[in-house]
């Protein structure tokens, strides 16, 4: 018997919480649910409060990016994790540099992370991606400069499906891009983009 999208998605979800593939991760992964949808949020990988709360954008940065979806698409953060799918390029918490910022993932743990990653775009055949940060953005596009890509909308194909990406900037407080100039209105424009998005629209239906 085939299996429809959310028992597909159930199973691709609990194999992901038991991925124990990458040693250096300080995290067991983190996901936002089975949540069924054509419309996929792309982190970059889970801070430290993240494991703790076991949701996805947990923190500081969460509460900007859902104040962004609740001013410009008119959905709270309730509505927001139940309706769309949250994805990550890595789904497990890097752990601290020496410095004491968040440590980058290494290439070999993004290639380990992103099979859950296209797995899921085969699953659901999204029609609209929101990478979050550059390197989310970098997943699906060219990307030297955000002020070259955030407040455009670009088609593309992976996983063998083809779909809508508009890409936001990370909004975390360590990053002044998406409050001054051009980036604060780069990122209305972007959110003016996915508000206006029939996939985005048919949400709040």
């Amino acid at each position: 018997m085939r299996l429809n999208r959310q028992e597909l998605l159930n199973q691709d979800v609990t194999a992901l919480l038991r991925c124990r593939r990458c040693p250096r991760m300080q995290s067991t992964p983190v996901s936002g649910g089975a949540i069924v949808s054509d419309v996929m949020i792309i982190g970059q990988a889970p801070g430290p409060r993240e494991p703790v709360l076991q949701r996805p954008f947990a923190h500081t940065a969460g509460r900007t990016l859902f104040r962004w979806f609740e001013e410009f698409c008119g959905m709270n953060e309730a509505a927001i994790r139940s309706k769309i799918y949250f994805a990550a390029v890595c789904r497990c918490f890097p752990g601290k540099n020496s410095g004491g910022t968040d440590r980058v993932p290494a290439p070999d743990e993004i290639r380990n992370c992103l099979s859950w990653m296209n797995n899921e775009i085969r699953i659901l055949h999204p029609r609209l991606i929101i990478p979050v940060g550059r390197l989310a953005i970098v997943q699906f596009i060219d990307c030297t400069k955000l002020e070259k890509v955030i407040g455009r909308k670009f088609r593309v194909e992976r996983a063998g499906h083809r779909f809508d990406v508009i890409p936001l900037p990370h909004p975390s407080g360590a990053s002044p891009w998406h409050k001054i100039p051009p980036g604060k209105e780069l990122t209305q424009r972007a959110l003016k983009l996915i508000a206006r998005h029939p996939a985005v629209c048919e949400l709040n239906n």
